[in-house]
Order: structure tokens, then C-alpha cells, then sequence
């Protein structure tokens, strides 16, 4: 597996890691890693491997974009110390430019979502011994659909900072795609972008297979 005994795993991103994690930092008791697929991860973690008393923490803030996650990168990632850092983002950037078109200062292009991700990395490798990047993704089968088309743009650019800096990639629209050949998405999210118990769960299944979990 790609975890070492007593790693920490932050993970980072939007409302899709958020889901009423706690506040300020999401670990401990009392459910702190909220109901996403952070949970997930973290408890199929500790009660299959939990001789390597591994450290989760989620620092989702819903409604994040890129930039977001920038502005607040010292205090919620390089203050924790993780040794993984795996970072979910990109849905808000596209999402802002649909259901919000005129007011644009809230979009974020495809080139500045290029140039605000790679500083992110750059920056973060130096101190970590590595990141997990997940696709953005849009619950959508229909790749001529607008926002999917758009979606599958930060998706690409995802996977191309991936390849380029040699990161875990977990690749969530191509998982969504074999999903939705047996069901349809609104059997996962109303939205389709915010998923229910079994999306959360299929998201960390797609995680914990890019990890190498074996158990």
C-alpha cells in the first residue's frame, strides 16, 4: 500500500470532502471526519489495516474553489504536517460558470485553474512524501452535455499535473461513467454532483484501489 505505519493523510477540497466535518479541524472523536468519503476511507483504514495506526484528517470547506483552497493552503495543510496530502477540486470552479454565468468573477478559467493547481503542488511536494489528485466530476453520461464537456476540461488538466509531477491519480468521472451503465445518476445525486451514502462510498472505493488497498 502506498502508506507507511503512523502516516497522516490530509484530505482537502469542497463540499464533496466536507459533509459536516469538524470545525477547525476535522479528526478526533464524535465524528469528525463528517459523512463523505473522507469517512469512509478513514474507518475501512483503521479496521483493516489498524496495526498502522494511520492519522485521517479532512479539511473540506464546501463551496471551495482552487483559489480558495490557495488561500487558506499554510494554515490547513502545511500547519497539520501531513505526510499525504489529496486534494478533490475543480467541481466549483466549472459549477459557477452555469449556475452563476453573469456574475464572473466568480469563474475560474481553465488556464488560471491550471496555474493556481501547479503552485499548489510545487509548493507542497518539497514537504510531503506525496499527493493523491481526484478528478473533479459532473454525475452526467452525456459527454456532449455543456458542463460535462466543461468538467472534463479540469478533469484533463488534473490528470495532465498528475502525469507531469508523477502523483497518484484517482480518475472519479471515468468511475462515475461505469457506474451510470447500471444505474442512473439520480439514483447517486439529485445534483449529480453532490453523492449519497453509496456515492461516498464508491468514492472511496475508487481511492483506496489508486492506494493499493489490498485488504
Amino acid at each position: 500500500m502506498l502508506f507507511d505505519q503512523n502516516d497522516k493523510i490530509l484530505f482537502i477540497g469542497d463540499s464533496i470532502s466536507d459533509y459536516e466535518r469538524t470545525r477547525p479541524v476535522g479528526e478526533g472523536l464524535f465524528n469528525a471526519w463528517g459523512r463523505s468519503y473522507v469517512a469512509d476511507v478513514g474507518s475501512l483504514l483503521g479496521c483493516m489495516y489498524p496495526e498502522m495506526h494511520l492519522r485521517i484528517v479532512n479539511m473540506g470547506i464546501s463551496g471551495n474553489q482552487c483559489r480558495d483552497l490557495e488561500a487558506r493552503w499554510q494554515t490547513d495543510v502545511f500547519d497539520q504536517n501531513p505526510d499525504w496530502v489529496s486534494v478533490l477540486i475543480g467541481i466549483n470552479d466549472v459549477w459557477r460558470q452555469f449556475d452563476s454565468p453573469e456574475i464572473k468573477e466568480q469563474h475560474v478559467s481553465p488556464e488560471d485553474f491550471r496555474t493556481c493547481y501547479e503552485r499548489l503542488i510545487k509548493s507542497t511536494l518539497p514537504r510531503v512524501k506525496g499527493m493523491i489528485l481526484m478528478t473533479p466530476y459532473f454525475m452526467e453520461p452525456n459527454r456532449d452535455d455543456p458542463m460535462r464537456r466543461r468538467i472534463d476540461e479540469y478533469g484533463a488538466i488534473t490528470k495532465e499535473l498528475a502525469e507531469k509531477y508523477h502523483l497518484t491519480l484517482v480518475d472519479l468521472q471515468a468511475g462515475w461513467d461505469k457506474l451510470f451503465q447500471h444505474m442512473h445518476p439520480m439514483n447517486i445525486a439529485w445534483d449529480r454532483v453532490h453523492p449519497n451514502q453509496i456515492g461516498c462510498m464508491y468514492i472511496a472505493k475508487q481511492f483506496l484501489s489508486a492506494i493499493g488497498f489490498k485488504r
